[in-house]
C-alpha cells in the first residue's frame, strides 16, 4: 500500500492494479456473487435522510452494506487490510481518518452511475474513498470503467479511465474528485467504502 499512499499524497488520488489474482479478492468476489444471487441486495439510492430516492437515471447498482459487527471471515480479512491502510495514512498524511463504512456493489448489464462526488450535500464526514474491484477476466469492451477526473473539483479536462479488474484498488479524496461509472456490458462487482472523520464532540 506504500505506493498508493505516495500517489495519494502527490495527486489526491491513486490506483494500484493487481499483477496476479488476489486470493482475498477472489474470495470476496465469490461471496458477493453468492449473496446477490440469494436476493439480499437492495437497489442503491441517492441523497440521504428524507431525501433518499432510487433514481434509475442516475445510478443503477445494487448494494449490500457491510455489517459493522457481523462481518464474515473474508470481509474481516479485507477490513484488517483497510485498518493497516488507515493507520499508515494517518501517520503519513495526517488526515485524521477515524472509521470505515462500505458496501458490496453489483452493477447489472447496462447500468451506470452518473458523475458525482462521494459527499452528501451539507456534509463533510467522508474523507477518503477506497474501491476494490472484484471482476475476473475483465476484457476491453466490457465497459464499466471508472471515469475519474484528475483535477480537484473539476468535471472537464484530464481524466483517467480505470478498468474494474480483479484486485485493482482505487482511492481518492471523497469531496474533491468527480467520477462516474460508465455503462457496463457485463455484471460488475466491487467493494466501495469511505474512511470517515471522527464525529463532532
Amino acid at each position: 500500500m506504500e505506493d498508493l499512499i505516495a500517489d495519494l499524497k502527490q495527486n489526491g488520488w491513486a490506483c494500484m492494479t493487481a499483477e496476479t489474482p488476489d486470493l482475498d479478492a477472489i474470495q470476496l468476489m465469490r461471496e458477493c456473487a453468492s449473496i446477490c444471487a440469494a436476493g439480499d441486495f437492495t437497489q442503491a439510492a441517492t441523497g440521504r435522510g428524507s431525501g433518499l430516492q432510487v433514481r434509475d437515471g442516475i445510478r443503477g447498482d445494487q448494494i449490500l452494506w457491510l455489517p459493522p459487527g457481523g462481518a464474515t471471515a473474508d470481509q474481516k480479512t479485507w477490513l484488517a487490510r483497510l485498518e493497516c491502510f488507515r493507520l499508515a495514512i494517518n501517520q503519513q498524511l495526517f488526515l485524521g481518518l477515524f472509521e470505515y463504512e462500505g458496501h458490496f456493489a453489483v452493477y447489472p448489464v447496462g447500468s451506470f452511475y452518473k458523475a458525482h462526488l462521494d459527499q452528501h450535500a451539507g456534509a463533510r464526514d467522508r474523507i477518503l474513498t477506497v474501491i476494490l474491484y472484484l471482476n475476473a477476466d475483465w476484457q476491453p469492451g466490457d465497459g464499466g470503467e471508472l471515469k475519474l477526473w484528475t483535477t480537484p473539483q473539476g468535471r472537464e479536462g484530464n481524466y483517467q479511465l480505470i478498468e474494474p479488474r480483479m484486485g485493482t484498488i482505487v482511492c481518492f479524496m471523497s469531496d474533491e474528485f468527480w467520477h462516474e461509472v460508465l455503462p457496463t456490458n457485463k455484471e460488475r462487482m466491487s467493494i466501495t467504502g469511505w474512511f470517515r472523520k471522527a464525529p463532532a464532540a
